[in-house]
């Protein structure tokens, strides 16, 4: 079979399962609502304040889109700081770009930015700041010396990771006490639902991180050889990494703004699909993207009924998945010592 064939044969079963599990999470919640409210809400046959239409179409589907763009955003953006360091281990919040991200959004928040369509640009680009900065900082310590070595990579990113815990913590015991209780639950990561003008934007932000790894997603597998045989081949390797890391650190910070710090995403569903496509950049990314919508709609599912009225944050969900996960390629796939 074909590269792409094979790539159109995973996309067509990962956009049947996307549904599949859409429509589950769309009639799964502690509201006790029948099938046919659900349905008659989503096709319009039920009144527009009753309360199957809010329950549905306010609360369930605008957090199913949340959900969709997030997991795809984690999981295209972990393929590209893969690729990027050549280095399978590597993940946002594993490097501690969510935790920069993270730091940059409770800044916004501090002076007051919300989610309505204008302050999300804003709290956006505070993520983004704060995920360059993180990076940068992950990559001046990592390195030194030839090479990013997986050891030297992810000391770097738990460094970063607990200097920029103890800044947000830092910045959040100066805010208001009645502030605190929403800062911390997002700090868990919450896909709670945001107002149609800011699913906008974050599906718009999303997009163009998408466009820029994918656009690049060739010369990628060329940076594999290492940077002097790419650009042997023509690969302009500078251009390439700051294009690779602008998407990557944007679809990070767009995340981090609309849902919180959410891990391990970008490291399980990556590795996954490769091993059922290969390591083909190409076939890798847009199989991402999807595969990710699914992982993490499964995972909000999950934790918004296993303990249903209440509810547990979906950060909780995916750390319980990611931990033995990463412990497991460690010791099994890449023989380091713990």
């Amino acid at each position: 079979m074909t590269p792409a064939r094979r790539l159109w044969l995973v996309l067509g079963l990962l956009a049947t399962a996307l549904v599949v599990v859409a429509a589950g999470a769309l009639f799964l919640g502690s509201a006790a609502l029948s099938p046919r409210a659900v349905l008659s809400a989503v096709t319009g046959r039920a009144a527009a304040e009753s309360v199957e239409s809010v329950v549905t179409l306010s609360i369930r589907l605008p957090r199913i889109a949340v959900a969709a763009l997030a997991g795809g955003a984690l999981a295209v953006a972990g393929v590209a700081f893969q690729a990027l360091t050549r280095n399978p281990l590597a993940e946002p919040s594993v490097l501690g770009i969510s935790g920069g991200a993270a730091f940059g959004v409770v800044m916004g928040q501090s002076v007051g930015l919300g989610l309505t369509a204008l302050e999300a640009v804003g709290l956006t680009a505070f993520a983004f700041a704060g995920a360059l900065l993180a990076a940068g900082a992950v990559y001046l310590i990592a390195a030194a010396g030839r090479g990013l070595q997986i050891q030297t990579l992810l000391l770097a990113g738990v460094i970063v990771g607990i200097f920029f815990s103890a800044a947000i913590t830092v910045v959040i015991s100066l805010l208001d006490f009645n502030r605190l209780g929403g800062v911390i639950h997002w700090l868990l990561g919450n896909l709670a639902p945001v107002p149609a003008g800011s699913l906008g934007i974050f599906a718009v932000l999303a997009a163009a991180g998408f466009g820029l790894v994918v656009t690049y997603a060739r010369e990628l597998n060329l940076l594999a050889l290492g940077e002097e045989p790419a650009q042997q081949l023509g690969v302009n390797a500078e251009r390439l990494k700051l294009a690779i890391f602008g998407g990557a650190a944007l679809l990070t910070a767009s995340v981090v703004a609309f849902a919180g710090p959410i891990g391990f995403v970008g490291l399980i569903v990556p590795h996954a699909l490769r091993m059922l496509l290969g390591p083909d950049n190409r076939l890798l990314v847009p199989a991402s993207a999807v595969g990710g919508a699914v992982f993490l709609l499964v995972a909000d599912t999950v934790a918004r009924n296993i303990i249903a009225p209440a509810e547990l944050s979906v950060g909780v969900i995916t750390s319980f998945c990611g931990a033995p996960f990463f412990i497991y390629l460690l010791r099994t796939r890449y023989r380091v010592n713990l």
